[in-house]
């Protein structure tokens, strides 16, 4: 069984280096609503490794499951922030504020 996780670790962070690095950096900004969502999908096969882990490897499964949650909100709070910029009047200077 840790084999099969430690290939899965292994084709999962090939594959995201791939995707990764062939997106343009002019569309990283319109594309982080998509990357929010796939980062969704990655809490959910963290939680489906985690519920078929054996009892000696939940942890890293546990710990699979927070990193991939830590993603997801700072995903969805960098777009928050990226959405007030183009606001105008009050939420630019929240912006303005934001910053110092």
């Amino acid at each position: 069984m840790l084999v099969v996780l430690l290939i899965i670790l292994l084709i999962a962070s090939i594959l995201g280096y791939i995707v990764i690095s062939s997106v343009p950096s002019l569309l990283h900004t319109p594309l982080m609503s998509g990357m929010n969502a796939l980062s969704g999908i990655t809490v959910l096969g963290s939680l489906a490794i985690y519920a078929t882990a054996p009892a000696g490897l939940r942890f890293w499964a546990l710990l699979a499951v927070v990193l991939a949650m830590i993603n997801v909100v700072g995903g969805f709070w960098v777009t928050g922030r990226m959405l007030k910029m183009f606001k105008k009047g009050k939420a630019k200077e929240v912006l303005r504020d934001d910053r110092l």
